[in-house]
């Protein structure tokens, strides 16, 4: 029977076989790659100092809260100071000449969703804030949290700020984040498909409560695909110059 295998196979078969393990040490290698690349460029929260900070305009007769809730995209993982996060960057386009703005930051690296539904979703009601942007998803993602766990999630997430709040709500989409000469093949195609599916969910939850919906993903996709000064050390968390775009691109949304 073996023999038969053989004179079948011929050739092929040895072949084929170190095909197959070369490739599984590909995909091994590949994805230990991601991870072991970012835990290596170990970059950090920028300091802050306090829980909360007033942003811009401080002589203005009205005022705002705006609470930031996320993981570690919000929290500017990847700029060197607080001034360079989108949170603070939009803050100051939101005073404007017209409000002083509380930003209170609730967010913390490497979160999911259901860390955000223990506690910090909490503190960020009890803020009592004006304005509320929710940018969370990658974790989940990265960390293989099923689609239906993740729309639970999201959907209390989403029922308890429209419920509890009278806060204006942005939900931001999962933007497409790692460079290519981080995420190989076939692992950029694989997370990429993820976030496609995990935004699918979040539109239909925001229309279900009727926030507002801001699509970063479509806007940024193709710059975020590649390397470039947009891109920390660890070619994950954007730079200043990319959570400046990031800020523009959410402001435009929001000022429309």
């Amino acid at each position: 029977m073996i023999k038969h295998i053989f004179k079948r196979v011929g050739y092929w078969g040895p072949l084929l076989l170190i095909l197959a393990i070369s490739l599984l040490i590909y995909f091994n290698r590949s994805y230990a790659y991601i991870y072991n690349h970012i835990d290596k460029m170990a970059l950090k929260i920028p300091d802050r100092g306090n829980s909360y900070l007033v942003v811009n305009n401080k002589a203005a007769s009205s005022s705002l809260v705006y609470a930031a809730l996320g993981d570690s995209l919000t929290a500017g993982v990847g700029a060197n100071q607080e001034s360079e996060t989108y949170p603070y960057i939009l803050a100051q386009y939101l005073a404007g000449n017209d409000y002083q703005v509380t930003l209170m930051s609730r967010a913390v690296p490497g979160v999911k969703t259901k860390e955000i539904l223990a506690s910090l979703l909490s503190a960020a009601i009890q803020d009592e804030p004006d304005v509320v942007t929710l940018l969370i998803g990658v974790n989940d993602i990265h960390g293989e949290i099923g689609k239906a766990t993740f729309k639970k999630n999201y959907d209390r997430i989403l029922e308890r700020l429209t419920s509890e709040t009278k806060a204006k709500i942005y939900v931001i989409n999962i933007p497409y984040i790692g460079a290519d000469n981080l995420l190989l093949p076939p692992y950029n195609y694989i997370f990429d498909y993820k976030t496609k599916q995990f935004n699918k969910i979040i539109l239909e939850l925001t229309q279900k409560y009727k926030v507002n919906y801001i699509d970063l993903y479509t806007q940024t996709h193709d710059l975020f695909k590649e390397p470039g000064s947009h891109y920390a050390a660890d070619l994950f968390h954007p730079s200043a110059q990319g959570y400046k775009i990031w800020a523009d691109l959410i402001y435009a949304d929001i000022s429309k």
